[in-house]
């Protein structure tokens, strides 16, 4: 059932303030922090969610949280827990339907199986909360954990995050909300990613909050050269023809091999993240993240290359020598994902189906989830040898894939159809938007136009760094949460039926 995750070490306050650029955004944070610790008058902000890792939410909270305590806050992270593997693949179908996904739509039974899962979990939580506390749920999954608890009596403020929606209604999205209504009521507040997402029975009650992400975590900070080359050689990305500082990592990236299989990521040769013109993906393996369409595109960039102008000898070159990076979570970390297993699975058929030209100048890497550290630093390390990261997505809640490489002043292909890409990458500013990611010809003839000018990227990748400088770090979301809760606890709150309540003291 619901069980404390404790925090892994971490970045603290302190670790900004130390970092000039950085300085001002934490002293503001500390002022705003004043007030809310007053307001909560020792009560706790707990933050409950479905996973501890994998997953932009994931990844989010501990930082979150952390930051939450060093600005005096009683925060503590919770994660629902459950022996029952089709709950989650049901959530799955659930997350997939909020995106306009044909999936099943939900019965009776599934209703059952969510509201069984989520009466265990409130039981365990009934012990741990006090009256005067603080509960944030985050995403479907957990969403009726919150509303059991109102139910069983708690008088204290509950809060809906949800990260995910899509900016249209269709009847696959009216079937997830009208599931999933009747567990909101409860909630005082609901808390949106973008306005667009907000359905409507929840818009007199909702906030909008973007993500950020953290500077200073391993998948943000600052890399000198010799790190990232060491991390590439310890994380078997490249080939190392000198000694490195550290020891190899015990679990390296994989590669997939003209067979089929999974073999090191140097092999059949070094991918070139070093040298090359690296054009890169990172996602979760997911239908969504258009996978399929990128890779398509890419080979007609390969084989049709006489078909757009090049402008000098260097773009030609450029094309020539660029390599597709395709990343996401290794097998044995996916094996109770049968959605991911599938998705890699066409990838795999659509990889070997590549002409052999074509194919050699294709990574599918999938990297090693044992240690989120090691991962993470993965992640950072490919993201900086990237002349383009691609965020092809057919839909997507935020993307926090995209500003972690905007911040690492990589310029963006993202997808216009994706709100919460179009959110963060403004069309020939911070990179470039697809208007349709499936139309390949148009993503493959748009590659090709960012290679035609260095000078242009590099511009790119600096207007991306300073627009989530002041947009998507982590200070501003938490500036909001913060005074989101100062006001839930200095005022009364209405619940979901309209009526008037206030904090218990």
């Amino acid at each position: 059932m619901v069980r404390i995750r404790k925090l892994d070490p971490g970045p603290r306050l302190a670790d900004y303030t130390a970092v000039s650029h950085l300085q001002a955004a934490a002293a503001a944070l500390q002022s705003e922090a004043e007030a809310t610790v007053s307001a909560l008058q020792g009560g706790t902000v707990w933050m409950l969610n479905s996973t501890a890792a994998g997953g932009g939410v994931a990844e989010l909270l501990p930082t979150q949280i952390a930051l939450l305590c060093d600005l005096g806050v009683d925060a503590r992270w919770i994660v629902l827990e459950t022996e029952l593997p089709e709950f989650f693949v049901f959530t799955k179908q659930l997350h997939n339907l909020i995106h306009g996904g044909a999936e099943p739509h939900p019965t009776a039974r599934d209703r059952e199986l969510y509201e069984r899962v989520s009466r265990e979990n409130c039981a365990a939580l009934q012990s741990m909360i006090k009256p005067d506390d603080i509960l944030i749920v985050h995403d479907p999954q957990p969403l009726a954990v919150g509303s059991m608890l109102v139910q069983e009596g708690f008088r204290g403020t509950t809060i809906w995050r949800c990260h995910i929606g899509l900016d249209e209604e269709t009847e696959h999205t009216r079937a997830a909300w009208d599931f999933l209504q009747p567990y909101t009521k409860p909630y005082q507040r609901a808390v949106f990613s973008l306005a667009d997402y907000v359905p409507e029975f929840l818009r007199d009650r909702a906030t909008i909050i973007h993500p950020t992400i953290d500077p200073l975590s391993h998948k943000n900070r600052d890399l000198s050269l010799h790190k990232q080359v060491g991390i590439l050689c310890d994380s078997g990305l490249a080939v190392g023809h000198w000694p490195v500082l550290d020891p190899p990592f015990e679990h390296r990236a994989q590669r997939l091999q003209a067979d089929g299989s999974f073999g090191p990521a140097t092999e059949p040769d070094d991918i070139g993240l070093l040298a090359r013109p690296i054009i890169t993906q990172v996602s979760r393996w997911d239908r969504l993240k258009g996978f399929g369409p990128l890779l398509e595109a890419f080979a007609r960039l390969k084989l049709n290359r006489g078909q757009w102008k090049v402008v000098d000898e260097r773009h030609g070159r450029r094309v020539d020598l660029a390599r597709l990076v395709l990343a996401g979570p290794a097998v044995d970390s996916i094996q109770d994902d049968p959605e991911a297993l599938s998705v890699l699975a066409e990838i795999r058929a659509q990889y070997l189906s590549l002409d052999e030209s074509v194919q050699r100048d294709v990574a599918v890497i999938a990297l090693p989830m044992q240690s989120r550290k090691e991962n993470a630093i993965m992640v950072n390390a490919l993201q900086r040898c990237s002349d383009i990261v691609v965020q092809n997505s057919l839909r997507e809640g935020f993307g926090l894939t995209v500003a972690e490489a905007m911040w690492k002043r990589v310029p963006i292909l993202g997808s216009a159809r994706a709100a919460g890409v179009r959110l963060q990458v403004r069309d020939g500013i911070d990179g470039r938007l697809a208007e349709d990611p499936e139309d390949t010809t148009s993503v493959a003839r748009l590659v090709h136009d960012m290679l035609s000018d260095s000078d242009r990227l590099d511009e790119w990748g600096r207007n991306a760094q300073l627009r989530v400088h002041a947009e998507f770090l982590v200070f501003s979301g938490l500036k909001q949460w913060l005074q989101l809760l100062s006001e839930v606890a200095t005022t009364g709150n209405r619940d979901g039926t309209g009526n008037e309540q206030s904090r218990a003291r």
